[in-house]
């Protein structure tokens, strides 16, 4: 298959690109480098099956050649106002990626009549008040706060991507993504796991802002991209969660980092730095996954950390 990946130099996006290029697809990649790296793609330079073209996805998209799947993964990620590269420092084109983008790309897959892959978010949930979340909770999320820009843009293009489907047939899918980790993120993008794993491997406290109750759910990325392309190759329409159901505090995600690292310098509490309002549990109900695709997650949060930090090292200059 030939298949376009935007946000192909982001976390996810790079990842993708190697994992399809691995089963013998032809890879054109798009990013413009406002939160993705040249780095993530700099290993694919001179491969026969992969192509990159620097665009950004609000504007108007053409590919030649003939497209059969369009996998739309371009978007600023972190809530964390800290890091530049967070959603809240970058709100418009935030929702250009998530409004403009959904329609470039649903364009490109109409023109071609390709398969369509939306990557949304969990985020789509808010502050939940559905524990664990499924796919049919509705949400709970503010329309104008803060976090608005990334949750109603991620929304926003859900109920486009629907849209073509029903009114064009077109061949549509979408992958609810919760908290991914593992090589390749950004060491500056201000999310727990890389800043755990940074203050870890300086053997400095781990800064947990409030009291640290808060849960996540965390996925290793390999674990993702499994079932992001299983559910590629699938003709499922309707939203799919993707996520580890193993439900964690960040207080004891710290205290499992400190272990794993060596690091006996503890934490340091700070004020909570989120904005709008922080969810205060996030766990994916995985059972539509499991039942349509045939994926669940594989590596334990143990594993997945011990494989993401000799990334981090190298990153850091420790290796």
């Amino acid at each position: 298959m030939n298949i376009l990946i935007t946000g192909a130099a982001g976390f996810l996006g790079s990842h993708l690109c190697d994992k399809l290029l691995s089963e013998g697809h032809t890879i054109i990649g798009m990013d413009n480098f406002i939160t993705g790296s040249p780095d993530n793609l700099a290993h694919l330079s001179g491969t026969q099956n992969f192509t990159f073209i620097r665009h950004d996805v609000a504007n108007f998209i053409f590919v030649p050649g003939k497209i059969d799947a369009v996998l739309h993964f371009a978007s600023p990620a972190s809530p964390n106002p800290a890091s530049p590269f967070g959603f809240p420092n970058l709100p418009i084109q935030t929702m250009k990626a998530g409004a403009l983008g959904t329609h470039n790309t649903l364009g490109v897959a109409r023109a071609h009549d390709s398969r369509y892959i939306l990557a949304s978010t969990s985020e789509i949930y808010g502050n939940p008040l559905e524990h664990p979340q499924k796919e049919s909770y509705w949400g709970n999320v503010d329309p104008i706060g803060l976090r608005s820009v990334y949750d109603e843009a991620k929304r926003f293009a859900e109920a486009l991507t629907m849209a073509y489907h029903r009114y064009h047939g077109l061949n549509t899918g979408i992958v609810r993504i919760f908290n991914t980790y593992g090589p390749r993120m950004r060491l500056d993008d201000g999310r727990a796991v890389p800043n755990f794993l940074q203050q870890a491997l300086q053997n400095k406290p781990l800064t947990v802002y409030g009291k640290g109750n808060q849960t996540r759910s965390f996925c290793y990325v390999n674990d993702l991209i499994d079932g992001i392309i299983k559910l590629l190759f699938s003709e499922e329409h309707l939203p799919v969660n993707l996520g580890n159901p193993h439900e964690i505090s960040i207080l004891n995600l710290a205290k499992l980092i400190n272990k794993i690292t060596e690091n006996e310098m503890g934490v340091k509490f700070l004020d909570n730095m989120s904005i709008g309002k922080d969810p205060d549990r996030r766990q994916p109900d995985i059972h539509r996954a499991n039942e349509i695709i045939q994926w669940e997650p594989k590596t334990t949060l143990d594993e997945g950390l011990l494989k993401t930090i000799p990334y981090f090292q190298t990153k850091m200059g420790f290796l």
